[in-house]
């Protein structure tokens, strides 16, 4: 694939927005089945809901070599909008398998994925959902190598409404949001873990996702890295009430979280349990 710059923005064209593995997916997010009648919906629009549903899994299995892998078993969640969830467990235990399918990387045997009441299998398409709908922020990074951090974050936005004039300026900001402001014209070589990880965030949040997902962010990371990336994506989540769910196998990275949900074995072993934090 070839990127075209002209004056410092992406150009339009076909990108390889992100890269895709079966362990690391590509873009992302999330689901949501409120179960509103029409007279109920009517009324709700009259009400404020402080916590509205965004998205929900229900009954979702999946299995991998002609179901002799049962990755997922009858899995149930929700999303409410503005939470902030950690799925732990060891590896194996399918909170990966279920991150892609909330952000509609992959698709269950059974059960459905909704977003805001649509289920994910009757939106056709799915590419431009998870490029408007969700940010998704990987372990391995998944930047660009030869593309500055300024042209990373503004890869996402080829897929946008953002205008090429708007793109540069969106990237400088977002950058100076994430710490990176004297950073934006240097290439991921040149950076250290921690700033790649910091730019991936920024690029995660180009489109205004509404929801965020975040596969084991700090796995990649010295203990002072990780620290810096909970506290950026705590202070995300904290002053512009962005929904959260990331996956992590680490106690200090889960604890950030407002929500903790445990998985082993394919299911859901400890239903959401509340761990707030003052941070």
């Amino acid at each position: 694939m070839v990127q075209i710059f002209r004056e410092g923005s992406l150009a339009e064209g076909h990108f390889p927005v992100y890269s895709s593995t079966e362990k690391s997916p590509s873009l992302y997010l999330i689901f949501c089945h409120c179960g509103r009648s029409r007279d109920s919906q009517k009324s709700a629009e009259m009400e404020v809901a402080p916590n509205p549903c965004l998205s929900e899994a229900t009954a979702v299995t999946r299995s991998y070599e002609d179901g002799r892998i049962q990755a997922l078993r009858g899995v149930d969640l929700k999303v409410e909008e503005g939470d902030f969830i950690a799925i732990t467990g060891s590896s194996g235990s399918g909170k990966t398998t279920l991150l892609q399918m909330l952000g509609g990387l992959d698709s269950p045997d059974s059960g459905e994925i909704f977003f805001r009441g649509q289920a994910l299998s009757g939106m056709g398409d799915l590419s431009s959902f998870r490029a408007q709908k969700v940010g998704f922020v990987f372990q391995s990074f998944h930047l660009l190598p030869t593309l500055t951090a300024s042209e990373n974050v503004q890869v996402p936005m080829v897929e946008s409404s953002i205008s090429r004039k708007e793109r540069a300026p969106r990237a400088t900001r977002l950058l100076s949001e994430v710490g990176l402001a004297d950073r934006t014209q240097s290439r991921p070589p040149e950076l250290s873990g921690g700033e790649r990880q910091r730019v991936a965030i920024a690029r995660s949040l180009a489109n205004q996702p509404e929801l965020l997902l975040a596969d084991e962010p700090t796995g990649n990371l010295d203990r002072a890295s990780a620290t810096m990336v909970m506290e950026l994506l705590s202070r995300i989540h904290r002053e512009n009430g962005m929904t959260l769910v990331l996956v992590t196998h680490d106690p200090a990275t889960a604890a950030y979280a407002s929500r903790q949900i445990h998985m082993s074995d394919g299911m859901v072993k400890h239903p959401t349990s509340e761990t707030p934090l003052s941070r």
